[in-house]
């Protein structure tokens, strides 16, 4: 009888294969979907970064690239007397001369732009019909009293300064 007890209690070794290979089949899934979170995470962190870097930059660019601008235009025009900073209707200029007869370039500060004017001063055209080159935040120019340093500062985010000496090429006649 003890005999016959066994043999009525089949073992189903086929159930045990189909739930492995569910387990099988879960963990797959679940490892796919691990790697998909990680692939949307490092997308969303990568695209928070591009834009923290693309901000910095547009900040200092609106800073530096006014600067250059202006130490450019400096150099071009640096000669004996031919750099000065002077006040129209209370506003800080920047008068470079140039080669060509009376005109002079002013570089100044106005309705939140870099302005630049090149005109001869004998027409009567004054700082509102300069062109707007940049437009930032604050702009501000000075001249040391002995006249040999230009002084440029910007305002605002990615604002910066500058120190020019005039007439640093130096001559053979100095």
């Amino acid at each position: 009888m003890a005999g016959e007890a066994k043999a009525a209690r089949p073992v189903e070794k086929g159930n045990m294969g189909n739930h492995g290979q569910l387990i099988n089949v879960l963990f797959t899934m679940l490892l796919f979907l691990v790697f998909v979170l990680c692939a949307l995470f490092t997308v969303l962190i990568g695209g928070q970064v591009y834009e923290n870097i693309n901000a910095r930059s547009q900040e200092n660019f609106t800073g530096s690239v006014a600067l250059q601008y202006v130490a450019n235009k400096v150099r071009q025009g640096d000669r004996e007397g031919g750099v000065n900073v002077i006040v129209v209707d209370g506003t800080p200029v920047l008068e470079i001369a140039s080669d060509m007869g009376d005109y002079v370039s002013w570089i100044y500060y106005r309705d939140g732009a870099v302005c630049e004017l090149f005109s001869d001063p004998a027409d009567g055209l004054g700082l509102e019909d300069g062109l707007k080159i940049l437009e930032c935040e604050g702009f501000d120019v000075g001249q040391s009293e002995d006249k040999r340093i230009i002084h440029i500062a910007t305002e605002g985010e990615g604002s910066g300064s500058l120190s020019l000496a005039l007439r640093s090429g130096g001559g053979i006649d100095e």
